[in-house]
């Protein structure tokens, strides 16, 4: 027992800092655009699709990583996510020099890294669940609330060294992040990796999944999840210069923080009491406090409170995530790869679809953030609906 134990809880800290990597992957690059314009030389328009092709890619790998990943295994697969983070991050270094386009080196590194990023969105979860842990529940809380902190970690801790060393020495930064994924190289190297499958199960296929009424609304809870997130997250710089009167550095540390140690919190907060608590009627009270949310947000008489609308919902969406991801694993056992394949999938389209759709009504109204918010109501009021059929159709 002795020697077990120390194996697997390796394993679960690889878990955990492999969603520190997927934050690194996700939010260092934005924290460049204007130092890429200002020595590049490139158009704010062509920096912006570096987070297009990112979330692309991600989604590419979603989509087909099902496949191969039972193919060459697990373990194989986590270390691959690792050894293309770290060769992304250190090709930002040198890509943008030595190529005819700075744009198209930035390019390439991001397309490598984002390779990794789709991998371990697709990896961690299961990897993690597959684990011999008391309460699954709470070490998913747990699990994905590092995603939160190493979210919070990029920002703070890259702005505090661009303030200190001066943005020139980006490049640094960028080397001292890719020392994470190797570390974890490290780490995961003798670190066991069970199975969601017992030897003698065989998982289902997709269209096994598809018959099934629970797989539908799990995949709609994943958008919803996604949607409801990032829809207030990428817009939450906005609120914080507009409700604290400060510059767009400040605003872009306030507003994005706020709302991230604000969902690490009520992860961490499951992760620690969730064997306490019914995790479907959490989620529902979660997305209820996450509609209020959203109105505080859009009518609220004081852009402050506005502000600190988009703290709640921070916290109102924290569980949702990794809480779909538990209720699916323990409804559909023989899902494995494919399952948290496309719920993996679905998030993401969540994630991508949710700040898109308040863009395009905030534009159809002269620019109008409040409406845009205001009508994104749609992806938590719809996973309600979902939430209360599961909670009361137990057959499905």
């Amino acid at each position: 027992m002795s020697t077990t134990q120390p194996n697997y809880k390796r394993t679960l800290y690889a878990g955990f800092i492999g969603y520190i990597v997927q934050a690194i992957v996700n939010n260092f690059i934005p924290l460049l655009f204007l130092t890429f314009h200002d020595t590049y030389g490139i158009s704010l328009s062509h920096i912006t699709m570096l987070i297009t092709f990112n979330f692309a890619i991600q989604l590419l790998v979603d989509s087909i990583s099902a496949g191969f990943i039972d193919k060459i295994g697990y373990k194989v697969s986590f270390l691959l996510a690792h050894v293309f983070a770290v060769v992304g991050f250190i090709c930002l270094t040198f890509l943008p020099d030595i190529m005819p386009s700075p744009f198209v080196g930035l390019l390439i590194s991001v397309i490598i890294y984002a390779v990794g990023g789709g991998l371990l969105e697709v990896l961690v979860s299961p990897i993690v669940e597959a684990l011999p842990t008391d309460n699954k529940e709470k070490t998913m809380s747990l699990l994905h609330s590092f995603y939160c902190w190493g979210h919070v970690a990029v920002v703070l801790l890259s702005t505090l060294f661009f303030h200190f060393a001066g943005t020139e020495h980006w490049k640094i930064m960028s080397l001292i992040w890719a020392l994470i994924p190797l570390f974890n190289i490290f780490m995961l190297w003798n670190a066991p990796i069970y199975s969601l499958l017992s030897e003698d199960e065989v998982g289902y296929t997709l269209p096994e999944l598809m018959k099934k009424p629970i797989f539908w609304l799990m995949l709609m809870i994943m958008i919803c999840a996604g949607a409801s997130e990032q829809a207030v997250s990428q817009w939450a710089s906005t609120f914080a210069e507009r409700g604290l009167q400060v510059s767009k550095t400040i605003g872009d540390l306030t507003g994005p923080m706020f709302f991230a140690v604000l969902m690490g919190s009520s992860r961490l907060i499951y992760g620690k009491y969730g064997d306490k608590i019914n995790l479907k009627k959490a989620m529902l009270l979660s997305t209820l406090l996450c509609i209020g949310s959203y109105l505080l947000i859009a009518l609220a008489p004081t852009p402050a409170l506005s502000l600190l609308g988009c703290g709640l919902c921070g916290f109102s969406v924290g569980i949702l995530w990794p809480g779909a991801f538990s209720i699916a694993a323990a409804s559909l056992k023989r899902g494995g790869t494919l399952l948290f394949a496309l719920l993996a999938l679905a998030g993401d389209l969540g994630c991508s679809g949710g700040p898109t759709f308040v863009g395009l009504i905030s534009g159809a109204f002269h620019d109008n953030l409040n409406i845009g918010i205001l009508s994104a109501l749609v992806f938590p009021i719809c996973m309600v609906i979902c939430l209360l059929v599961i909670k009361n159709r137990k057959q499905l």
